[in-house]
């Protein structure tokens, strides 16, 4: 292909033209992410890669820049984009540790922040809470508005009907041991790894992985596939659909020779039906080694940390992992990686990842948090009685509410039928014994 050099440039050359072009910050990483799934085309000029300012132009001007016009046509254009929040990275909407477990229907911290903090503005004409306040979020969820509040140095209480969201939003608040947190999760780390030795699940993994690699890199190469996809060049489900059908027999054969378990012996419950047998199995040891950890705290963190690991060790597709359909046991196409994918079968890699996030994330909390006060009461919040249920729990936070009252309420109501917000974490109430209210949602998906 014959281009004008003026066209060509380097991916550092790319972000700072694209930075200069959108006038928001674009990385050396977002360029890269458009190359690997074709979004533009990738330039081999003699061993370098480069892209053409073309690609790029085509691209942002057919997305970003439109969004905010077809926004204010349909809102308004008094419209305040700010708080779209449009220029920030998803690193920054999932700094420390409101990134700890996953969780549909969430706001956005520098949303919670703009309206807590003591800024005024041209929207935001006068300050509604200051430091030492005490705020209420009667629909809590995962507790965005407690670890905010807390950042800000404002007390706040969270009310919630679920027992697993205030199980989340209390795990985000507290203090914890983190050298222990730690030492507990190599601890379960090892016997997690030595039974899938021992059963050769890391080898079976290792050598599905080694010839899935092969077999993708032959009919799926990337990102040359996926450019292809998006230009209409192939029919990627009809394709996708005829290759999986090629690597079954591989996939069978080695399942053959480890002799491997993927059903469990019965499908009654959430656990037995959407669980590859070895990765149920590995679930009840680690939660059985949690049980045995005296400290409430690192307790509670590393059964986090397991119901994220748990999430996404599902038996499911990469793409419908927030809205389950049917278990999936075999390898398929996968239309969000553009390629074949394959179910897992051990936790070890993603309670690894997860154990080492989520202590970095506790981390980069604890440097910048208050010593306010926050907690998250399981409850109806018409009828609990606050006062009451603070005294129970923390008799200092009690004192301070009977002397200052409440400021203010801040929150964000349930999306009415959009969410099911006990079914999304149905593995964890599972586990852990949760009891489900699932009649005190307002507006729930399952009634329509």
């Amino acid at each position: 292909m014959s281009v004008s050099q003026d066209e060509l440039m380097t991916i550092q050359e790319a972000s700072q033209w694209a930075s200069s072009y959108l006038n928001r910050e674009v990385t050396a990483s977002n360029i890269s992410y458009l190359i690997q799934y074709g979004r533009i085309r990738k330039i081999d000029d003699n061993g370098n890669t480069r892209v053409l300012k073309g690609d790029l132009i085509k691209y942002y001007d057919s997305y970003l820049g439109k969004r905010e016009i077809n926004w204010k046509k349909q809102l308004g254009y008094d419209l305040n984009w700010e708080l779209s929040f449009d220029n920030l990275k998803e690193s920054d909407t999932t700094k420390h540790v409101h990134r700890l477990h996953p969780y549909k229907g969430k706001f956005i911290p520098q949303l919670v922040e703009y309206f807590l903090d003591d800024h005024i503005d041209d929207y935001k004409k006068e300050v509604y809470f200051r430091k030492g306040d005490i705020v209420l979020d009667p629909f809590c969820g995962s507790g965005t508005t407690l670890v905010q509040a807390n950042e800000l140095g404002i007390h706040a209480i969270g009310v919630d009907v679920s027992e697993f969201n205030a199980f989340i939003s209390n795990a985000k608040i507290g203090k914890y041991d983190l050298q222990r947190i730690k030492r507990e999760s190599d601890r379960i780390l090892k016997m997690l790894s030595q039974r899938a030795t021992a059963l050769k699940i890391l080898e079976f993994e290792e050598e599905l992985s080694t010839r899935l690699s092969e077999f993708n890199s032959e009919y799926f190469p990337s990102p040359e596939f996926k450019r292809k996809v998006r230009n209409k060049e192939i029919d990627a489900k009809k394709y996708g659909r005829e290759k999986e059908e090629v690597f079954l027999s591989v996939y069978e054969d080695l399942i053959h020779k480890y002799d491997i378990e993927l059903k469990q012996d019965k499908a009654q419950t959430f656990l037995d039906k959407w669980y590859i047998k070895n990765i149920r199995e590995e679930i009840d040891l680690a939660f059985s080694l949690i049980n045995e950890i005296e400290d409430l705290g690192t307790r509670r963190i590393l059964g986090l940390i397991l119901s994220r690991t748990m999430r996404s060790c599902r038996a499911t597709t990469h793409s419908d992992l927030a809205t389950l359909k049917e278990p999936v046991l075999t390898p398929y196409y996968c239309h969000k990686h553009g390629k074949i994918c394959k179910p897992l079968f051990t936790l070890t890699n993603w309670f690894c990842r997860y154990s080492e996030d989520a202590v970095n994330r506790l981390e980069e909390f604890h440097n910048i948090r208050t010593n306010s006060y926050q907690i998250c009461l399981t409850g109806d919040s018409r009828s609990i009685d606050i006062f009451a249920e603070i005294e129970k729990e923390n008799k200092e936070f009690y004192e301070l509410l009977v002397k200052n009252k409440i400021n203010g309420i801040f929150t964000s109501p349930p999306y009415v039928g959009l969410i099911d917000y006990h079914e999304q974490h149905a593995y964890a109430y599972e586990l852990f014994g949760f009891n489900r209210r699932d009649d005190l949602e307002i507006g729930p998906l399952y009634k329509g």
